[in-house]
């Protein structure tokens, strides 16, 4: 049995209307959906198959490389001249986190301590940690600023220790007894009549207290109540506020640990992070949006605010005593020791800081930091976070090995931490949160396409179907007539009259009668 034309353009309409129909509620549907899934996949649950692993124990390889600050004229700076320095690495160490004793609470947070452990890696590094460099000896320098308001006879007493251990102003040593410690007697006495001035109890190094160490207790919110807070810090090592700055706002412990944020990122976002190490919240601005094979982010870096004085950015006063801007005193939570951060060659600083240091020269491309994050997901890509540690140096009276010593802020070493996420784990980020969502949004507009073609081709074809029936219908109608006009009005072909016969007999040609 014949199917009728208009039968099946009502079929083809009303499948055109229900793809239409589909593709429409994807247009509003779709984006929540998406979302849905971003929030199952950020919020930090062990169930989580994807960032839950990224989480705990980050995947992807991280390095610590570190340049020293070789002084090329100690016996000079005694003098009271100006210090020269030359560049020397970098010294890069392979740097594996692993969070342990996670203990998830009630109130959606999660507690954590991460533990760090370095591993030198020779290939990657210009130098070995053999290598012999000169820097500021930390023990007399410092130790000699920390006691310059302390009595006279102190003074000379401490003199008299730098010398009896055979302490100067300038260490020559190996760098890896630099960065890991060296053994020292005056260490061990003053850890014996000095208990607590020093942050170690071994081996002094610039970084003995950061390998095969824990970052704190950290208490950060899971997620599963609220996305916006996923990450963010709720206390570290049972504080929710820091006591060793000056002001309120300067003890707040805002934004996440440092290593994820919370996902839908605008950028009017900022990232604020607590960072043990610096003991303060430090937050990041949006620079630029830009691509990662294939997946967009967006650039994060330091605001030159970061580090000003109070006098340049009146809500950094919490943290003077201030010098130039562009260095932070860090001296209140490293056992009062002149101790100042900055960017890497005083970069983003006051410039008249690298007028007392000959051998510097900031750039932002070598000394910029910055955090390259997924907006959507709050997942960063690559990192690159760069900090110079300074010392601050001065002539102390009847500390003889302070010599002439100018005042100056003295870069010693500045280090970079960095990573990147390649290889297995960035395809399965890109298919999961990038593929698949652009796979939906197409589909979308897909369904709404093929459904107005749809519609449009059946109404098409509906319309041409009834111009060829009534072309027909006129063509048969007039075939009619015509044989209609045939059968009345002809002569046939025996010479009769076509039409009804006669009542009378017809005659014959000759007459008669048939």
């Amino acid at each position: 049995m014949a199917i009728s034309t208009s039968k099946v353009t009502i079929g083809f309409v009303v499948a055109g209307l229900l793809a239409v129909s589909f593709g429409t509620v994807l247009v509003f549907v779709g984006p929540m959906i998406i979302d849905d899934q971003i929030i199952k996949n950020t919020v930090i649950d062990p169930n989580n198959e994807i960032a839950y692993p990224m989480w705990k124990d980050i995947p992807v390889p991280f390095y610590m490389s570190v340049y020293f600050f070789n002084v090329l004229n100690p016996k000079e700076v005694l003098l009271g001249e100006k210090p020269m320095v030359e560049e020397r690495g970098p010294y890069v160490y392979r740097k594996r986190c692993q969070k342990d004793n996670i203990t998830f609470h009630p109130n959606f947070t999660v507690s954590y301590r991460e533990y760090r452990q370095y591993y030198f890696e020779p290939s990657m590094s210009v130098g070995n940690e053999s290598d012999v460099v000169t820097i500021p000896n930390m023990l007399v320098l410092g130790a000699a600023v920390m006691m310059e308001n302390l009595p006279f006879a102190v003074r000379m007493m401490m003199s008299a220790t730098f010398k009896t251990f055979k302490e100067g102003p300038f260490l020559t040593k190996p760098v890896g007894e630099l960065m890991w410690g060296y053994d020292s007697g005056l260490v061990d006495f003053l850890n014996k009549y000095l208990p607590g001035m020093l942050p170690t109890k071994g081996k002094f190094g610039l970084f003995s207290e950061f390998n095969n160490s824990n970052t704190g207790l950290f208490n950060i919110h899971t997620g599963k109540d609220d996305i916006s807070k996923v990450h963010k810090v709720d206390s570290w090592n049972g504080l929710k506020k820091l006591t060793n700055w000056g002001t309120p706002q300067c003890n707040m412990m805002n934004g996440t640990a440092g290593q994820m944020w919370p996902p839908f990122m605008t950028p009017k976002t900022t990232l604020p992070f607590y960072s043990p190490d610096a003991c303060r919240s430090m937050e990041l601005v949006y620079q630029r949006p830009g691509v990662m094979q294939g997946i967009p982010l967006y650039r994060y870096v330091a605001p030159k605010t970061l580090f000003a004085n109070g006098s340049d950015y009146a809500p950094n006063e919490g943290f003077c005593p201030c010098r130039q801007s562009g260095i932070l005193n860090v001296s209140s939570c490293r056992h009062n020791s002149p101790v100042f951060i900055s960017h890497p060659h005083f970069y983003n600083a006051d410039p008249v800081l690298l007028d007392f240091v000959g051998g510097l020269s900031p750039n932002e491309d070598e000394h910029g930091l910055f955090i390259d994050i997924h907006p959507m997901t709050g997942v960063p890509l690559n990192v690159s976070i760069r900090l110079q540690l300074n010392l601050f140096m001065k002539r102390v009276s009847m500390i003889t090995e302070t010599g002439k010593i100018a005042d100056v802020v003295m870069p010693m070493i500045w280090f970079e931490e960095s990573g990147y996420i390649d290889g297995p784990i960035l395809d399965t980020f890109h298919t999961n949160l990038v593929v698949l969502p652009a796979v939906m949004e197409y589909t979308q507009y897909i369904f709404i396409s093929l459904g107005l073609l749809t519609i449009i081709v059946a109404l098409l074809v509906h319309r041409r179907s009834k111009r060829s029936e009534t072309a027909n219908s006129m063509m048969f109608t007039s075939t009619t007539n015509l044989n209609l006009k045939d059968s009345t009005g002809a002569s046939n072909g025996d010479g009769l009259v076509s039409g009804p016969p006669s009542e009378k007999t017809p005659l014959l040609h000759d007459g008669t009668m048939d």
